[in-house]
């Protein structure tokens, strides 16, 4: 049967008045049509396309196999032939990418059908991909270099912070003032705090996992502060969350100094006895208690907050937009704050 003359007339009749270079092959793989497009794009006059082959456009630049395999697969009605990008070198002696969309769109015998070759230059496209891509490895580099400083920063500070508590420690045996003992024992402590605090916070992400990064401080402090078999138990629940370095670092100082103030006070004369740590999350807020079961408070109802540590607590407390109360465990002590829970995109607490 041959082919439609409408068909084919429409066929010429869309690649004249298209915007982009397209092509129109008979049966021989001769050009039938070419778009305006063609022509401009890779100067060649109309009548230097015409009539042609590919293989004999301009200066042998489209002789391809696999252009020809792509047009031969369009004569034989293969449906799905795909989009096929190339490389070729343009009059101006530039190379352009170009993504070729080859299909039939007259049907019939391969001698009488038409096939329609789109060409879509990507050049510019291709372009910005590999930037982007070279970017990307760029900033994947630069990322594992801030990584490896930031962790070769992290362990000189614990380096310094071990021996400055050292330092302390050896002050504090050396001096025949109870207080001034007292004083460089508790300066001591807060040191070592601060250092336990740094070594688990992860210097290569600005998120920190709550539940993991509590557990291992606080087996940190158990096994810097509950040796000798004294019978206690430090236990730690938290919410699956993540919050920013800078909240973490203010929850680990504030869970350390209330810890080790249990620790210290709530099980005088080698009194057996249980620490937890909560941690939770709500819609909302988020609540942080550490507690005991020991001696208590002295009194009925709240103490008056008093000392370095309890003034320590509240200022990070604040940091965190958090309430600080401090209650009757019944038996031991219960101190308990809470702050509001981050949205994406809210401002961290300021420092």
């Amino acid at each position: 049967m041959p082919a439609d003359d409408a068909s084919i007339e429409l066929g010429k009749a869309l690649v004249l008045s298209s915007h982009i270079p397209v092509l129109l092959l008979d049966g021989h793989a001769l050009v039938v049509a070419v778009s305006d497009s063609f022509c401009e794009t890779f100067r060649r006059p109309r009548d230097q396309v015409l009539n042609r082959s590919l293989t004999t456009i301009g200066e042998g630049e489209w002789n391809k196999p696999q252009l020809a395999t792509l047009v031969e697969s369009a004569f034989q009605g293969v449906e799905d032939i795909g989009r096929y990008e190339t490389d070729l070198r343009h009059p101006d002696r530039t190379t352009h990418t170009l993504a070729v969309d080859v299909r039939r769109v007259v049907k019939g015998p391969p001698a009488e059908a038409r096939i329609l070759m789109i060409l879509n230059d990507v050049t510019q496209i291709r372009r910005v991909e590999r930037e982007n891509a070279a970017l990307l490895r760029e900033k994947d580099r630069l990322l594992e270099e801030r990584g490896v400083l930031l962790q070769e920063m992290q362990h000189r500070v614990a380096n310094s912070l071990q021996i400055i508590a050292s330092v302390l420690l050896l002050k504090a045996r050396g001096v025949s003032s109870e207080e001034s003992r007292l004083h460089l024992q508790d300066a001591h402590d807060r040191v070592m705090s601060i250092a336990a605090v740094q070594q688990h916070l992860q210097p290569n992400s600005g998120q920190v996992d709550v539940e993991p990064y509590l557990q291992k401080l606080c087996s940190s402090l158990a096994s810097s502060m509950m040796r000798g078999g004294r019978g206690l138990t430090l236990e730690v629940k938290a919410d699956p969350a993540t919050v920013t370095s800078q909240e973490a670092t203010s929850l680990g100082l504030i869970v350390t100094e209330l810890v080790i103030n249990c620790l210290k006070h709530a099980f005088p004369n080698e009194r057996s006895g249980i620490v937890r740590v909560v941690y939770k999350v709500g819609s909302a807020a988020w609540t942080l208690s550490v507690s005991d079961n020991g001696v208590g408070m002295p009194v009925e109802g709240i103490v008056r907050k008093s000392g370095m540590g309890t003034h320590l607590v509240e200022a990070l407390a604040h940091q965190l937009e958090a309430h600080v109360e401090t209650k009757d465990n019944r038996p031991g002590t219960r101190v308990e704050m809470s702050g509001p829970v981050l949205r994406a995109g809210d401002p961290s607490p300021s420092v």
